[in-house]
């Protein structure tokens, strides 16, 4: 499959780069060196990743990055971050962005990155788009086609690795699943980041899904992982 890649990267040299690698991988690439002319480009066109600088004339990359989730929660975005910017990391990942790459990076670092995100896109679109297929738990309901997540008949807004998460644990209800295979299957083989993570964004959807609700669906079994279930 061909897939469309927008770059927004205002440092010649970098954008370049990278329009040169991933060409060479067989990806279409459109550069942008500004914030507003990207999100033109957004708008016109229909993209399959945005790789996203956070410093940009015109409009900062998180503000992009805001005005594309505000209609977009889809479309995976890969920031591209200076070593020492960890609140622009934090705001990036808040706003939906999918993943972070910090600068200087390796381009092969980079593309395995891209290659994991682009997975998980295609394994989150139904076989069948006509059918809308919903995962349920107790009042949880969650649509994959529409990414509508709904407890209790109120609907709950996540990021979209927080959806993605939800879906694979909703997907193998009552199945305990260990951190690692829901590192590998959520994160990809090629993350290289640290475990925890998976910790962290467990947390993050108990917050939003679990807390104040009963009953509690995210379960911990303690030395393995966690587990969706409809009972305590």
């Amino acid at each position: 499959m061909d897939y469309s890649l927008l770059v927004v990267e205002d440092e010649e040299k970098i954008a370049r780069l990278l329009e040169i690698e991933l060409e060479i991988e067989g990806y279409k690439v459109k550069c942008c060196s500004n914030g507003l002319q990207a999100l033109e480009e957004f708008r016109a066109a229909k993209w399959d990743l945005v790789l996203l600088d956070i410093m940009l004339p015109e409009m900062s990359g998180i503000e992009l990055l805001r005005r594309i989730r505000a209609n977009d929660s889809a479309t995976p975005v890969i920031l591209l971050t200076a070593k020492d910017s960890v609140e622009d990391k934090v705001s990036g990942l808040d706003y939906g962005a999918n993943d972070y790459i910090t600068k200087p990076f390796q381009i092969e670092e980079l593309l395995a990155r891209i290659r994991a995100a682009l997975r998980l896109r295609a394994a989150a679109v139904p076989a069948d788009s006509d059918t809308e297929e919903w995962l349920q738990a107790a009042d949880l309901k969650v649509n994959e086609k529409t990414r509508e997540v709904i407890r209790g008949g109120e609907a709950i807004e996540l990021t979209p690795r927080e959806f993605d998460l939800l879906v694979y644990l909703l997907k193998n209800k009552r199945q305990v699943l260990g951190r690692e295979q829901i590192l590998e299957a959520v994160w990809g083989y090629d993350y290289y980041g640290e475990t925890n993570v998976v910790d962290v964004y467990i947390r993050y959807i108990r917050k939003k899904i679990d807390s104040g609700k009963q009953p509690e669906l995210i379960q911990t079994v303690r030395g393995v992982g966690y587990v969706i279930k409809e009972t305590s």
